[in-house]
């Protein structure tokens, strides 16, 4: 008679067969898509390798255990919903996407289809989840959290400009996510007795009229809410916040090389190279709607010392000591 520890045990090493193992069983090729606002050069410099990283970490091999298929809107969002239906048409397993607004147009496509999400502000109030805890649908993924910390941005414009009385808020109105993203800005300035200035862009136009806007209308600060448009004009808002005298502050990472004075944001790197261990669960068999969404375990600080010297800012040293990074 077979024992109870006997049992436990072969079902243990069941647990630990190699992914070899696993994928030969199958007999098939994984096609697993990928959909995200910006433009390959830009994805490719970071995030789409660090996925690809956490696939070669839990044994798997492109091309021979999966087919990476990518699609990319260069900063078009109204091109997302097209690229989503190109991932349902391929028949992918599973589609991995960049961003709240990458992630809504992969849910409009398909109710099948699992979908991983590397970066949402709040995965329920962006209609991907019912509880953080079990999702309920096809979506599972990880959270920025950038919808909870956007008060840290105003802290950290207020120390190096304690006078300010008005910040402007950068937003992409194709952005579902960005009116909450205001809200909160919105009540945490209230606050303080600050204003807030809203300020559209959807387009590079947009953004040089939206920065001359800020300062006929006395901004003090900009912050510049997340998003995959705003990360490919990064260099032209971080020189126009530069060129127009203005503190800035960001969600985005890839700001602080670009001139950003401020990025404060979670490791988004890092959410997309463990977005592969949900991949992974999903096509050994796991619901999404029933795979918890991963909040953040920790943040970055980044300050860009030459953006504040050009500003003729003094940073305190309790926050240099404080920041993840430094740029000189």
């Amino acid at each position: 008679m077979t024992t109870r520890r006997e049992l436990l045990i072969a079902f243990g090493g069941a647990m630990t067969l190699p992914l070899n193992s696993f994928s030969q069983k199958q007999g098939k090729l994984w096609r697993i898509g990928y959909l995200e606002p910006t433009s390959r050069q830009l994805a490719m410099e970071s995030r789409v390798p660090a996925f690809l990283q956490g696939m070669k970490e839990l044994g798997y091999v492109e091309g021979k255990h999966f087919a990476f298929e990518p699609r990319f809107a260069d900063g078009h969002n109204e091109r997302l919903s097209i690229l989503a239906a190109e991932l349902v048409q391929l028949n992918a397993d599973v589609i991995v996407v960049s961003g709240t607004v990458a992630g809504h147009a992969a849910q409009r496509t398909t109710s099948t289809i699992p979908i991983v999400v590397t970066i949402t502000p709040d995965p329920v109030r962006d209609g991907f989840a019912m509880t953080l805890a079990k999702p309920g649908g096809n979506i599972t993924g990880l959270s920025s959290g950038s919808g909870d910390v956007i008060q840290k941005h105003v802290e950290l414009l207020v120390t190096v400009r304690p006078q300010i009385a008005r910040i402007a808020i950068l937003m992409n109105p194709a952005n579902a996510g960005h009116p909450p993203h205001l809200l909160n800005v919105q009540v945490t300035a209230q606050r303080s007795g600050r204003q807030v200035l809203p300020v559209a862009a959807n387009n590079p136009d947009d953004i040089e009229r939206g920065f001359a806007f800020m300062t006929r209308n006395s901004a003090d600060a900009v912050i510049v809410l997340p998003d995959g448009f705003f990360r490919e004009k990064r260099r032209q808002i971080a020189e126009l916040a530069i060129k127009h005298k203005l503190p800035s502050s960001f969600g985005n990472i890839e700001f602080s090389d670009a001139g950003g004075l401020f990025v404060y944001a979670s490791s988004q790197i890092e959410n997309f190279r463990r977005a592969a261990i949900f991949v992974d669960k999903i096509l050994k068999g796991a619901k999404p709607g029933e795979l918890p969404f991963e909040l953040p375990m920790r943040y970055q600080l980044v300050i860009n010392g030459k953006t504040a010297k050009a500003l003729g800012l003094t940073i305190p040293q309790s926050l240099l000591i404080s920041a993840t990074k430094v740029i000189e």
